[in-house]
C-alpha cells in the first residue's frame, strides 16, 4: 500500500526565468525537506512503538477488511489534500502542514509492516536492510535524472494507468482476501522506481522554485512506496 498506488500530483508547470543559483538553491531546499521528512517519518515510528500504540493499531487494521478500506479511504484523501496544499498554497505554514500529515498517515500505514518486520528479525535487521536497499535505489536513480539531465515528464501517462491497476488490485485482494505475491512486490518497485525518475525530472525542470515543500512531498512518496515494497520482498523472501 501506498500514497503513489493511486495519488497523480497535478502537473506542474516548465519553470522560465529562474537563474541557475536560485534553482540550485530550491533543488538544495527540496532535498533538505525530503530528509526531514523521512526523519519526522522515523521519529512518529519510534514513538508509536515506544509508547505500545503499535499493537493496538495492528489488531485494528487486521480486525477485517473493512477498517483497511476505511484507512485506505482516510489516506487517499489526506494525500490529495496534502499534495493540492502543498502545491497551491501560498501560505508556508499551510504547506508545511500538509507535509506533517501527510508523513503523519503515512507512519501510521507502515505500523503493520513495520511490527511484523520486526517480529521476524528482532532487532530490526530486515527492515534496516530494506532501507539500505531503497535508499541505494533512490541514490541511483537521482544520480541517472541529475547525470542525464532527461526529462522524464513523459512518464505521467504510464504510472497513471499503472498506479490505478495496482490500486484495484490491492482492493481486491482486501475484499475477496487473496494475496498478492513476490512478483507483484517486485513490479511494485519497479513502479516505485518510475515514479522517483518522474519526480526527481520535476524537481530539476518544472517544480517552480517556491514549491520545494510539495516537491519534498512527492519524493516522499515515492520513496515510502518503494521501501514498503522492498521490505515486502524481504518478509515474502523469507516464507
Amino acid at each position: 500500500m501506498s500514497y503513489r498506488d493511486y495519488q497523480y500530483d497535478a502537473e506542474v508547470e516548465p519553470y522560465s526565468g529562474v537563474s541557475p543559483a536560485a534553482r540550485g538553491a530550491f533543488i538544495a531546499q527540496t532535498y533538505l525537506h525530503l530528509f526531514g521528512a523521512i526523519l519526522l517519518f522515523v521519529l512518529i515510528q519510534v514513538a508509536i512503538f515506544q509508547s505500545g500504540a503499535a499493537e493496538s493499531i495492528l489488531r485494528t487494521l487486521m480486525r477485517s477488511s473493512i477498517a483497511w478500506l476505511v484507512v485506505i479511504g482516510a489516506f487517499m484523501l489526506v494525500g490529495t489534500i496534502a499534495s493540492s496544499v502543498a502545491l497551491t498554497a501560498r501560505s508556508k505554514g499551510a504547506q508545511y502542514l500538509a507535509l506533517l500529515a501527510f508523513v503523519a498517515m503515512e507512519a501510521v500505514i507502515f505500523v503493520p509492516l513495520i511490527y511484523i518486520a520486526n517480529k521476524l528479525t528482532p532487532g530490526g535487521g530486515m527492515i534496516q536492510s530494506a532501507a539500505v536497499v531503497t535508499l541505494g535505489g533512490f541514490a541511483l536513480l537521482t544520480g541517472i535524472v541529475f547525470l542525464t539531465r532527461a526529462d522524464f515528464s513523459f512518464l505521467r501517462g504510464i504510472l497513471m494507468w499503472a498506479g490505478v491497476c495496482a490500486l484495484l488490485l490491492i482492493i481486491g485482494s482486501i475484499i475477496f482476501n487473496f494475496s498478492l505475491g513476490l512478483v507483484f512486490s517486485v513490479a511494485m518497485v519497479a513502479l516505485a522506481g518510475g515514479f522517483v525518475l518522474y519526480d526527481t525530472s520535476n524537481v530539476l525542470h518544472h517544480y517552480s522554485e517556491d514549491r520545494y515543500v510539495a516537491a519534498a512531498l512527492a519524493l516522499f512518496a515515492s520513496v515510502a512506496m518503494m521501501f514498503w515494497y522492498v521490505l515486502r520482498i524481504f518478509m515474502q523472501s523469507r516464507d
